[in-house]
């Protein structure tokens, strides 16, 4: 009798073991498949390689002047290497209050460069209303933005990044 509970055991365990290995087997082929995206085209999407190394840029942080008319908005994002420069401009669409888009841009030439974080800081500046909203775009996508006021008698110029995170 006791023989037989432990023959059971050790093939109830075996089955278990097996099953395990042939579950792991289908989700693997499963995943390997491609599907097609929503128009129906079954051929893979590239890649762009360049927007993998900014895919976690998701928000920025910047801090708002409004001085005599010019909303200027100032801050840094981390880059993944020392070789990307930021380029910071602001597109005002037509509204009241105005809409107000940050488009952050990335300037890199060099064929190779260190992978080392580095932080960029960007500066850009628009007339608009004192009631105008901002949102922001990387590389063409959105991202969330966060406006940080400015401390009274800060100016752009002046502007120290300390930002805790």
């Amino acid at each position: 009798m006791n023989k037989k509970i432990i023959v059971v055991g050790i093939v109830a365990f075996l089955a278990l073991i097996i099953g395990m290995f042939t579950f792991t087997y289908l989700k693997q082929s499963e995943l390997k498949e491609t599907p097609g995206d929503i128009t129906g085209n079954d051929e893979p999407q590239e890649v762009d390689p360049v927007d993998d190394a900014y895919s976690n840029i998701t928000r920025v942080d910047a801090t708002h002047f409004y001085i005599d008319g010019v909303h200027t908005l100032v801050g840094e994002i981390l880059m993944p290497t020392p070789c990307d420069l930021l380029e910071a401009d602001m597109v005002v669409r037509e509204s009241y209050p105005e809409q107000i888009t940050l488009e952050l841009d990335v300037i890199n030439t060099a064929e190779f460069c260190a992978q080392v974080m580095t932080p960029q800081r960007f500066m850009a500046e628009v007339s608009a209303s004192p009631d105008a909203t901002f949102d922001a775009t990387f590389l063409g996508r959105r991202i969330d933005i966060n406006i940080i006021p400015a401390p009274d008698g800060q100016t752009p110029d002046e502007f120290e990044l300390f930002i805790k995170g």
